[in-house]
């Protein structure tokens, strides 16, 4: 009815991950204030995340977060892509985020983005997470091959792999 799950119907959605004084957990419209306020003191370090030419989260309102925030938490819900929030232990602040989405290029089942709000520890924080995701997405999730766009693969070799033919 909606399209491709990224997983097959029978596996176990991981819904959380614990690292030292943070945990991830889905992305929801509940997290908005939280969240738009780690993207907007964020939004130099975003900027190209998701692509070279990427402008987001440049001019983004109130509004536009709650509609991401929603096609994030739906999509969730049927399968179809993953946004976890970056959460502190005690759930006070946004810290960032983390998506697992499908890939459009051959050789690998899914493409990954994180990110960290900006602040004195961001750069060991983008690293601890990098990590912690990376084992996670091995150890617990059903993918043979994850792309890291922009971390493991530049920009420019991403967008030259191939492909996939959609059937």
């Amino acid at each position: 009815m909606y399209g491709r799950a990224l997983v097959p119907d029978d596996f176990e959605v991981p819904d959380r991950l614990e690292g030292p004084g943070w945990h991830l957990r889905m992305l929801s419209v509940d997290d908005l204030d939280k969240d738009f306020e780690a993207v907007v003191e964020s939004a130099d370090r975003l900027r190209g995340l998701f692509g070279p030419e990427s402008m987001w989260p440049d001019g983004v309102t109130l509004a536009e977060d709650l509609i991401d925030l929603a096609w994030h938490q739906r999509e969730f819900t049927i399968r179809h892509s993953f946004a976890y929030t970056v959460m502190a232990a005690d759930e006070s602040r946004c810290l960032g985020c983390m998506y697992i989405f499908p890939s459009e290029r051959r050789g690998y089942d899914a493409k990954v983005f994180y990110w960290v709000r900006s602040g004195p520890v961001a750069e060991a924080r983008d690293a601890e997470l990098g990590q912690q995701v990376r084992d996670w997405l091995a150890a617990r999730w059903p993918f043979a091959a994850v792309a890291y766009p922009g971390r493991d693969q530049p920009w420019e070799v991403w967008q030259g792999l191939p492909l996939k033919q959609w059937v």
